[in-house]
């Protein structure tokens, strides 16, 4: 008799049998809460019917279309529709299946175009589990130990998180800057530098924003040494941070974006944009795979840019993302950090929140934030936690999620907190 893999450790103990808008129901029938939305992909919940109905039509004529044989009606409609929300001049899309792959391919079209072997990215960053998206992985040891050595030619430089470093934003800011523009000087230099890579928002890293005057930084020094700016869209992107994309927050530009997790709404589909000059450079045969652009999967995306624009789901975000941090931050104050530790910050972007628990030195609690987890799965409220030492517990709520929700679940939140910290 064979079983799943030990190591596979599940978050909360549900055995999820059928899934409706924010709710899993279990065996016995019960409802669970979900703000967990399948780590940020049920961006229009459990199975809209919109996006079920379009998955059941396609299923009923093609399935598999293998793209780089055939092509398929989804698949161009898909390309075409991204069209309209991608940023201007990224109009060239490479479709895969996971966030690890497109990250891939992303670093691959970089080194490829520029001809230079080096890739930057920023501590606490979370690019993926392969073998070349653990080397760009950064949050945690555990995506990237037992297995190396890992891909070379990845350096890391700070990410302006202000919460970690005891500063404000801009003082975080000009010290992430300031510490690139020495990597560059005495690790990589500009003309071995193919590329940066950064999450808008660090995702596995803790939830921390990046800053307008990061990215800009980021921006004026990519253009000064001709080296790409990818910005990784995996977990922020398709409306998750109140704005389509989480760059769009801090004026970001980027030469290549990565989406994933929201873009089909639970089936595997991810890309790559840029332009297509730029997409030209790939050299031939770089480009590929037996299952990305699955007609099913981008049938499902398809259903699913129309409901986020229909139902006006990016603004919705926005507005029970400020509803929830409001929350979230009324429950911080009242377990400020004491002699027993307490909840050290929120921060986060729309419906992707975080609060960070730390003990009595403000040191990272990873402890108590998984007692507060599991508390709440306790009362029906599924979360999940994040950061370096699993300090942070996350909110990431599909994106249709209403006012009575996010009440409900800050209701959940307050009693599982309260009966954590007292």
């Amino acid at each position: 008799m064979s079983a799943l893999s030990p190591v596979l450790k599940q978050a909360t103990p549900v055995l999820a049998v059928r899934g409706e808008g924010v709710h899993l129901y279990d065996e016995t029938g019960r409802a669970h809460l979900d703000f967990t939305a399948g780590i940020g992909v049920t961006s229009t919940g459990h199975c809209h019917p919109r996006v079920v109905a379009a998955a059941q039509e396609q299923v009923a004529t093609l399935i598999h279309g293998q793209y780089t044989t055939v092509m398929h009606r989804p698949l161009l409609t898909l390309s075409e529709r991204l069209g309209e929300v991608l940023p201007p001049g990224l109009d060239s899309l490479f479709f895969v299946n996971s966030g690890s792959e497109a990250v891939e391919a992303a670093m691959r079209l970089a080194k490829q175009a520029t001809g230079r072997p080096n890739i930057v990215v920023f501590q606490g960053s979370f690019h993926g589990r392969t073998m070349a998206a653990a080397s760009m992985t950064t949050s945690a040891t555990k995506f990237r130990s037992g297995y190396g050595p890992l891909m070379p030619g990845v350096a890391v430089a700070p990410f302006p998180n202000a919460f970690h470093y005891g500063w404000d934003e801009e003082t975080a800011t000009r010290f992430a800057l300031r510490e690139l523009d020495q990597l560059l000087a005495t690790v990589t230099a500009p003309a071995d530098t193919a590329a940066f890579i950064v999450e808008p928002v660090l995702g596995e890293g803790g939830y921390v924003p990046a800053s307008t005057a990061f990215l800009h930084g980021l921006r004026e020094r990519a253009d000064r040494h001709g080296i790409l700016l990818i910005i990784d869209e995996v977990q922020t992107g398709f409306g998750r941070t109140g704005r389509f994309w989480g760059h769009d927050h801090f004026d970001g530009r980027p030469d290549i974006v990565v989406t994933a997790k929201g873009l089909a709404s639970g089936f595997p589909l991810s890309a790559i944009a840029a332009p297509a000059a730029l997409m030209a450079k790939a050299w031939p045969g770089s480009q590929g795979g037996t299952y990305g652009g699955n007609a099913v999967a981008c049938a499902a995306a398809v259903a699913t840019l129309d409901v986020i624009r229909e139902e006006k789901l990016v603004e919705n975000a926005a507005e029970r993302g400020a509803q929830l941090f409001a929350g979230l931050r009324e429950v911080a104050a009242g377990h400020p950090v004491g002699e027993h530790g307490g909840i050290g910050d929120v921060r986060g972007l729309g419906l992707m929140a975080g609060t960070e628990f730390v003990d009595a030195d403000g040191q990272p609690d990873g402890a108590t934030a998984a007692r507060v987890q599991v508390a709440a799965g306790e009362r029906g409220l599924l979360l999940l936690t994040c950061g370096a030492q699993g300090q942070v517990v996350r909110m990431i709520p599909p994106l249709v999620v209403d006012s009575a929700q996010i009440d409900e679940g800050l209701a959940l939140w307050r009693a599982s907190v309260d009966a954590v910290l007292g």
